[in-house]
């Protein structure tokens, strides 16, 4: 349905290695980097994804409230992996990897806030594999 999507970070470099470790677990890295720097100050831009870039981060004054951003996963050894990192590039846990049935039977996921707020899950809609 979606063919990209952007948003502003409050520091660009934090969260261009943010998401450059946290994404990395899910086969998605930086594709495309832009400077657009100019006269009224540093303007970088970077797409991830895994063909094309399809998730954008600006410098840009951040959103007020909270965004909510899911990254799909092949499986749910690739969940965990996305919260290890996330955890380890410092953000904060907001649900450890595991089932959500009030979703759907299937439904694993784990979710963690980025360095400006926002609220990152991946998550793998398959059963688990015996």
């Amino acid at each position: 349905m979606l063919d990209h999507i952007g948003l502003p970070v409050s520091d660009y470099e934090r969260s261009k290695a943010f998401y450059t470790a946290v994404l990395a677990t899910l086969g998605i890295r930086l594709l495309m980097e832009r400077d657009l720097s100019d006269d009224d100050g540093p303007a970088g831009y970077a797409g991830f994804g895994a063909e094309r870039p399809q998730f954008w981060i600006g410098t840009g004054k951040p959103f007020t409230g909270r965004l909510h951003v899911a990254f799909a996963a092949v499986d749910r050894a690739q969940v965990r992996a996305f919260y290890e990192a996330a955890i380890a590039a410092g953000a904060k846990d907001n649900g450890s990897p595991g089932l959500r049935p009030h979703y759907h039977a299937n439904y694993y996921g784990a979710f963690v806030i980025d360095p400006d707020g926002h609220n990152v899950e991946a998550v793998s809609h398959l059963p688990e594999e015996e």
